[in-house]
């Protein structure tokens, strides 16, 4: 079943890369008392989620600032992959970074993509959400995976 408007975001532990290092980090802890624009990608260092995605929600970390929104980028990817993939994309430093490993919060949120006939395995579909105090204010899910429309940072913005 997949996540909607007015859920409450499951409680999952993930990998949360930072400046000093990987740390732990239960999703209850990561979201309560903020607003957040929590985007995924299919995977790092993929064109698009590399080209687009988060280019496009760095290009637009200021507005975000400007309304008190942090900003969450999540990937079924391991925490190194997570943290070399914003290195070398020079992602904004306030971006999050996180690592849903086993993907259980995608598993949980029913947002997989079978990535697996492109070698890809279990994967995140690409989408966009506004949680406030844990709970789905606003979800935009691509059709495809290719596509980077509906859950692009401008599209977020506009739902603020």
């Amino acid at each position: 079943m997949t996540i909607k408007i007015g859920d409450h975001l499951p409680n999952i532990t993930m990998k949360h890369v930072t400046p000093s290092g990987t740390q732990d980090i239960n999703t209850e802890s990561l979201f309560k008392g903020k607003t957040v624009a929590l985007f995924a990608i299919p995977g790092a260092f993929t064109p698009v989620c590399t080209t687009v995605h988060l280019p496009g929600f760095t290009k637009q970390m200021d507005q975000f600032k400007a309304k008190n929104v942090a900003v969450m980028c999540l990937s079924v990817n391991d925490p190194f992959v997570m943290e070399a993939w914003g290195k070398s994309a020079n992602s904004h430093p306030d971006i999050a970074l996180l690592a849903d490993w086993n993907a259980e919060f995608t598993k949980a949120v029913g947002l997989t993509l079978d990535g697996s006939g492109a070698g890809l395995g279990l994967r995140s579909l690409r989408y966009s959400m506004l949680v406030k105090d844990g709970i789905v204010t606003a979800l935009n899910v691509e059709p495809s995976p290719g596509q980077c429309d509906l859950s692009s940072a401008d599209a977020l913005l506009k739902s603020l």
